[in-house]
């Protein structure tokens, strides 16, 4: 193979894998809110005896018959998972795993049934469980866009609808608002994204493309728009990477490096995404640890005293570090208790430390106390000036 021809390969399948990281990232950020992480991955497994059913009827392996019996089935079993939770006391991630295993079970029945038929185009179907980028065509480009479009389409029309149904379907439902139809409307544009992506990702790993991108962009941002738009990027961003790397690098399947790029991009979120990244919040407790004086410990245990009417009333870890916003460091209650201000104590049944203060540490607290207060206005009123006698 010459060296174009090669690119116009990479070149598809780098186009196809942004395009569809797009769509699922996209689409993604929905089923994030909706605590439906799941609804992707039984969808993606209800599609495998769709895939069979389709090569049966066609009987070849023919794309368009295929992905019209992927997304038929798929369809199918979002109907049964909704219809489940509705009519059953059964709740949403049951009811998930219920479709999720009994489509893949007939799934798998019917592949195997296929196989053993002896048609040579069969061995093709097993591709579909784990992805095949190379079998992309430029006129598979496409139809991803089309999908693509379609859905941002819907997406923008009923943006309002689908954001208070994300947030708060039960309010969305006393507004007058078609919850189930807009429920429904979501999981069609997600069982597409799925049947189009069948090809690149595959049954097993097209709900990581799905969920990883809106997981990661979950931690950068608080607003519903700027979620989809970076969650549509960093599923964008996974795709090209991964169908870079894979045809760079001999014997990497496209699939499996899209969604451990998207893993990256999790990864990194969830450490260093501000506010709510695992370093922001340790730099920022450490910080919060920083700032606890003595005189915000001994005050704070003072005023607990106050509250529950004892001198010596027994302060536990936890009540510390509510009041104070972080726990304060061994080291400072060591060297509270060393000058004698506090001193650690039991307190049966509880097994946690508890702290108390001395009668030094009372009469320390109520001396910081009274520097911390304003000085008080003379608010008497002056003196009336006598009237000289005449």
């Amino acid at each position: 193979m010459n060296a174009l021809g090669l690119g116009g390969i990479v070149g598809t399948v780098l186009l196809g894998a942004a395009l569809l990281g797009a769509i699922s990232g996209m689409l993604g950020a929905f089923a994030v809110l909706r605590r439906q992480s799941l609804l992707g991955d039984t969808l993606a497994h209800a599609a495998l005896p769709g895939i069979c059913l389709g090569f049966i009827l066609a009987g070849t392996r023919d794309l368009a018959s295929i992905l019209t019996g992927a997304f038929a089935t798929g369809a199918l079993a979002a109907l049964a998972m909704m219809l489940i939770i509705r009519r059953s006391t059964l709740k949403t991630d049951a009811a998930l795993g219920i479709v999720l295993s009994v489509f893949f079970a007939v799934g798998v029945v019917l592949l195997t049934f296929v196989q053993g038929q002896g048609n040579a185009a069969s061995a093709g179907l097993a591709t579909f469980l784990f992805g095949q980028a190379a079998a992309i065509l430029r006129a598979d480009l496409w139809v991803m866009a089309g999908v693509g479009l379609a859905a941002l389409g819907v997406v923008l029309a009923l943006w309002k609808e689908f954001k208070l149904v994300s947030f708060d379907p039960e309010f969305a439902r006393v507004q007058g608002l078609p919850v189930f139809w807009l429920e429904a409307a979501l999981t069609v544009l997600v069982a597409l994204a799925i049947v189009v992506g069948l090809q690149l990702v595959g049954v097993v790993l097209m709900v990581a493309l799905l969920i990883a991108p809106a997981a990661a962009a979950r931690q950068w941002t608080h607003s519903l728009g700027a979620m989809v738009v970076l969650s549509a990027l960093i599923g964008a961003a996974s795709g090209a990477g991964g169908a870079l790397i894979s045809a760079h690098v001999r014997g990497l399947a496209t699939g499996p490096v899209v969604v451990l790029i998207a893993t990256g991009f999790v990864l990194v979120s969830l450490l260093a995404a501000p506010g709510r990244g695992v370093i922001w919040q340790a730099v920022a407790a450490r910080h919060a640890r920083a700032r606890i004086s003595d005189r915000r410990v001994l005050t704070t245990l003072q005023g607990l005293a106050t509250a529950h009417a004892d001198t010596r009333y027994p302060a536990e870890g936890g009540m510390l570090k509510t009041a104070l916003g972080a726990m304060p460091r061994a080291a400072h209650l060591a060297g509270l208790e060393a000058r004698g201000l506090i001193r650690p104590v039991t307190h049966p049944p509880e097994t946690t430390p508890h702290w108390e203060l001395t009668s030094a540490g009372h009469t320390e607290a109520a001396r910081l106390q009274d520097k911390l207060l304003p000085p008080q206005a003379d608010t008497a009123p002056p003196p009336l000036a006598r009237k000289p006698r005449p």
